[in-house]
């Protein structure tokens, strides 16, 4: 049962006995496969994968259901399974995503939320909880109505988009039907990310480009740089003119015209930066999209990591699903600004996503 497990890693816990005096020490992973992609966690085992063996497996079976009931909350979904491996008994916890989460650790008057980083089980950040909050209610950040009076805004440059791109004119029925207002003429958190006036502060994109293939140089670190703040189609247009701005672009001579190659396809760089907007996580206080370039590559991040799912290094990259943070912006933009939502690629740290 456990052959296909050869460490500890996002999805996987090895545990030595049934702490009971101590079951932090495991109940932390049941709430963080809950709030996560699910997980499993084998007692009976050692962290390098030797099997030790329970001596008592009907009772470190009985204590395992307790303990989830009385210290988990809300009480989640588990298959509690006996297996033997070299003649010893062991115990395999199986728990699957939970869909009202956060998933609590409750003790001595302390509730925390865990989540999984790589193979360790961590507490959650403010702003992971509240991402946790949202997908438990089965609502997102986007769709969130606030106490913004839609005729206290303009939406100039919005509608001005709309009829270029569309060739019809927004009218104030179409703000509901987009998900920027609700009936009652209360903005949406997509609204206020839309609106000619700056009231979502860490809607920003940082630009820089660097001299060399890193950041930082003997000479001049920076050749160029802008930061830029506002709504989402402004950010859109200016982090696109800072690619081109920054780029060469090389050209072919034909018989009766030219061929211009400049180093970055303006549609894969919109279809990029479109990504970032679309699917960052808004809910990071203080964060930004960034985009770096380099002599050899652009290189964009973006807050917030892989949702609903691991880290892409633990996925087959033809199998993700394609999940949306911001489900309202990014049907949006789609009907509106012909730009497909697409998939997003994350390396390195969890909580961003990197394209490159």
């Amino acid at each position: 049962m456990i052959e296909k497990w050869i460490a500890e890693a996002t999805e996987c816990d090895f545990k030595v006995a049934v702490e009971i005096k101590k079951p932090k020490s495991w109940l932390k992973s049941v709430s963080a496969f809950s709030n996560g992609i699910g997980g499993t966690l084998f007692f009976g085992i050692d962290d390098n994968q030797n099997t030790v063996g329970l001596p008592d497996i009907q009772g470190d079976a009985e204590v395992i259901s307790r303990f989830i009931k009385e210290r988990i909350t809300p009480i989640p979904q588990f298959v509690l399974t006996p297996f033997q491996e070299d003649g010893k008994d062991m115990l395999a916890l199986k728990i699957p995503a939970g869909t009202s989460t956060p998933y609590y650790y409750k003790a001595d008057g302390i509730m925390e939320a865990y989540i999984r980083v790589g193979n360790e089980s961590v507490a959650a950040p403010d702003y992971i909880v509240n991402e946790l909050i949202l997908k438990g209610t089965h609502r997102s950040f986007d769709a969130l109505v606030t106490d913004a009076p839609r005729k206290d805004y303009s939406f100039t440059l919005l509608e001005a988009t709309c009829l270029e791109r569309t060739g019809l004119r927004m009218e104030l029925p179409d703000y509901c039907s987009f998900g920027l207002a609700d009936k009652n003429g209360m903005l949406t958190n997509a609204g206020r990310l839309l609106t000619d006036q700056r009231t979502v502060f860490n809607s920003r994109i940082f630009c820089t480009r660097w001299n060399g293939l890193e950041k930082g140089s003997i000479f001049d670190d920076a050749l160029d740089d802008k930061e830029y703040e506002g709504i989402l189609i402004y950010l859109l247009q200016s982090g696109c003119e800072f690619i081109r701005n920054n780029s060469k672009v090389r050209f072919a001579k034909e018989a009766q015209y030219r061929v211009d190659k400049p180093d970055y396809a303006e549609r894969a760089v919109t279809e990029a930066v479109v990504n970032a907007l679309i699917h960052r996580d808004y809910i990071v206080l203080g964060s930004e999209i960034h985009i770096d370039m380099y002599d050899d590559r652009v290189e964009i991040v973006s807050p917030g990591g892989m949702f609903e799912g691991a880290p892409v290094q633990e996925c087959d990259i033809n199998t993700i699903r394609s999940v949306r943070r911001n489900p309202v912006i990014a049907d949006l933009f789609h009907r509106n600004f012909f730009v497909y939502p697409g998939r997003k690629i994350q390396r390195g740290h969890q909580n961003e996503t990197r394209y490159i």
